[in-house]
Formats: structure tokens, C-alpha cells, sequence
């Protein structure tokens, strides 16, 4: 009976645990640009197992790019596809790597691995 008891209640730690890993929103870690010398808007995006920051937000009408360095050796993260803007580019291993971004509407547009399981976003404000 004790053994019953038991294994339910492990059962129901496990569910919770499983429901809250899955379905309860995470704090997401943005990140606002910071504009260079020649007034470009650039953020840089760590690529190892996900993205890091995974959310970048951009002034709106001010030239801006992305710098990617991925760390990370799988394929699934060797290539990164904004589907609002058309661009699709692969990422060197252990290398920087910067693609230049639309500014000119306000929005969020997302972004992902060529495979769809990594996701982030850029918010235009």
C-alpha cells in the first residue's frame, strides 16, 4: 500500500514537473542594440544551443544588424532563416557572423534554425 502511495506521488511530482518545464512562460532575456561609431544598430546573438539573447529589439528606421557567433556544432543550428524578410544564411562555426536587418516597419519578426526547434525574435520599435 505504502509502495502505491509511492510511485503516485512521484507520478504527480513528475507531471507537475513535466507541465511547468513545458507550459509556463520563462522570463525572456531581450536585448536593445547599441549603435556604433557609424551609427549602426548591431546586437550580438550567442548561438549555442538556442540563441542568446533569444529576443533583440531595434529602432525603428535606423540601419541595424544582427551579429551571430555560433558556438554551437550541430547542424540544426548552422543556419538561421528570418521568413518575414527572405533571408536564409548559414552560420560559421566559432566565427562571427552579421546579417543586416529591415528597420523600416515596427513589428516583431521571428526568426529560427533551418530546422524550426530554436527560436528568436527581433522587435522593431
Amino acid at each position: 500500500m505504502i509502495n502505491n502511495l509511492l510511485v503516485v506521488i512521484g507520478a504527480l511530482l513528475l507531471i507537475g514537473f513535466i507541465s511547468w518545464w513545458f507550459f509556463v512562460p520563462r522570463k525572456e532575456n531581450a536585448v536593445n542594440a547599441k549603435e556604433t561609431k557609424d551609427h549602426l544598430q548591431n546586437v550580438e546573438v550567442v548561438v549555442d544551443g538556442g540563441y542568446k539573447p533569444s529576443t533583440v529589439v531595434v529602432k525603428q528606421g535606423e540601419p541595424a544588424e544582427i551579429t551571430f557567433n555560433r558556438k554551437d556544432p550541430s547542424s540544426c543550428l548552422e543556419q538561421v532563416v528570418f521568413p518575414d524578410w527572405g533571408i536564409n544564411e548559414f552560420l560559421p562555426e566559432k566565427e562571427e557572423h552579421a546579417i543586416k536587418i529591415d528597420t523600416s516597419k515596427p513589428g516583431v519578426y521571428q526568426y529560427a534554425c533551418g530546422m524550426d526547434m530554436f527560436h528568436g525574435k527581433v522587435v522593431v520599435e
